[in-house]
């Protein structure tokens, strides 16, 4: 019996199980046959709690709509959030998880899904050991054809999983040749990430030297931004504390997250483009933030979707959907599983 075969039985007969359980075993587990479960719920409104909630919560928090604690409780942030949703959306905003809701959710994050399995199954490899292989992993588990560890490495289980994905959703996503050009690539395959790691290690280094001329590299370790003063980018910031987040906002009536930053740029005189994708490539790769400088975070589509300032100690500031301006720690689950990098404006 080929893989294929063998995945449809086994979920035609998990669902027939599933459908007769808790919620709270099989929300993170088996997502496609939670979705098909849900429709079947009644609506779910404010002041409701349980595993419902929480699986609304969870698909809110994919499509970067919420940021909270995801606790199954369904309070302002979850209302919040669903509005925000309805309203982009153009569903009716009554901050209700109705089936028309529920439908734009699964739909949406499907897709967000299916676009992230395409992106990056393009970039990985057999033997590969990367973050990579675990956002495709990811992918792969919500549609049900993995069901092992999210750990990163593609091995057969990663390989069976894409080939019934293919099978399913009719793309091409099995790229079996590793991109070192060699003869030996079985040999150098384990040890890809560690060669770009000292690559971008040593690109670093070469930007060092050429950003300082000067004989005393080592002090320039100033909160400052080639010329710019990032202390006086992050007080320009801070004083927009509370803003409210407006889709499309550039201004302190309400502000969107590259709105914001582009706003405070231009306090301090410096003209940056408009939108998170522009400013990432406009702006200067560096290996770790400083005070002033720009961090980046992959959201609801492949690629820098939402960004801040970095402030320090490990925060930043930036325009959040629940909150309008904020400070967030970017050790905080949600932002450090998302987080691609920093960026440094050059003046």
């Amino acid at each position: 019996m080929n893989a294929n075969v063998q995945h449809i039985m086994k979920r035609s007969l998990l669902y027939g199980f599933v459908i007769t359980q808790p919620v709270i075993n099989y929300v993170d587990a088996y997502p496609e046959l939670q979705n098909k479960i849900q429709f079947e719920a009644p609506q779910l409104e404010i002041a409701e709690h349980g595993e419902a909630v929480r699986f609304i919560q969870k698909k809110l928090h994919t499509l970067s709509y919420f940021d909270q604690s995801i606790d199954g409780s369904f309070e302002h942030y979850t209302e919040h959030a669903l509005k925000n949703f309805q309203a982009d959306h153009e569903l009716s905003v009554n901050g209700k998880a109705d089936k028309e809701t529920l439908t734009a959710l699964v739909k949406n994050e499907k897709k967000q899904y299916k676009q992230q399995l395409e992106t990056f199954a393009k970039e990985i490899y057999p033997g590969m050991h990367h973050e990579k292989v675990k956002l495709v992993q990811k992918a792969l588990q919500y549609f049900d054809y993995y069901e092992g560890e999210l750990d990163g490495i593609y091995g057969p289980l990663t390989t069976q999983a894409l080939e019934i994905a293919e099978d399913e959703q009719e793309i091409t996503l099995i790229h079996a040749t590793s991109p070192v050009a060699s003869a030996s690539t079985e040999e150098k395959v384990p040890n890809e990430a560690a060669k770009e790691k000292t690559k971008e290690q040593a690109e670093e280094k070469t930007e060092a030297k050429k950003a300082t001329e000067q004989p005393e590299p080592q002090e320039v370790k100033k909160a400052t931004t080639a010329g710019m003063n990032g202390s006086a980018i992050v007080e320009a910031a801070r004083t927009q504390m509370g803003t409210p987040y407006v889709w499309g906002g550039t201004s302190p009536n309400g502000f969107d997250c590259s709105g914001f930053i582009q706003y405070v740029f231009q306090e301090e005189g410096i003209t940056i483009p408009r939108t998170v994708s522009e400013i990432y490539n406009f702006s200067k790769p560096i290996a770790e933030p400083s005070v002033g400088d720009l961090v980046f975070f992959e959201t609801y589509k492949p690629g820098p979707s939402h960004m801040g300032i970095y402030v320090g100690n490990g925060s930043f500031i930036h325009a959040g959907e629940s909150k309008g301006v904020e400070v967030s720690e970017m050790s905080n689950s949600y932002w450090q599983e998302r987080y691609i990098g920093a960026t440094r404006v050059k003046q």
